[in-house]
C-alpha cells in the first residue's frame, strides 16, 4: 500500500480532497509523473499552493511564471508536457482554469 492509495483522485488525476495534500503526498504524486522533486520545484508547488489558497483556483501557467519567477522554459523543464497542469495535480489543487 502507498500513499496515493489512501486518497482520491478524480478521472483526470487531480486530488477530489485538497486538505488530504502532504509533502510527502506531493513527491509520490511527482514520482507518479516522473518528477524527482528539487528546491526549483518546490519553490513553484509553494507558490501555487499560495495563490490557490488566496483565490481559491489554481494559477495558470502565465500566473506561475511571473508569480514565481521561473521562466517559461524552465517550468516546462520542472514539469514537461503541461506544467501548470502538472504542477497542480503535485500541489493538490484543481485542474487549471483554460487547461484542456
Amino acid at each position: 500500500m502507498t500513499l496515493l492509495d489512501n486518497i482520491t483522485l478524480n478521472d483526470d488525476g487531480f486530488m477530489t480532497i485538497p486538505a488530504e495534500w502532504t509533502e510527502e503526498l506531493a513527491a509520490a504524486l511527482a514520482e507518479k509523473e516522473g518528477i524527482a522533486l528539487t528546491d526549483a520545484h518546490w519553490n513553484v508547488i509553494n507558490f501555487c499552493r499560495e495563490t490557490a489558497e488566496d483565490s481559491g483556483a489554481a494559477p495558470t501557467l502565465r500566473q506561475i511564471t511571473s508569480g514565481a519567477g521561473v521562466t517559461t522554459k524552465d517550468l516546462f523543464k520542472l514539469f514537461p508536457k503541461g506544467p501548470a497542469k502538472k504542477v497542480a495535480k503535485i500541489s493538490g489543487l484543481g485542474k487549471p482554469e483554460g487547461c484542456v
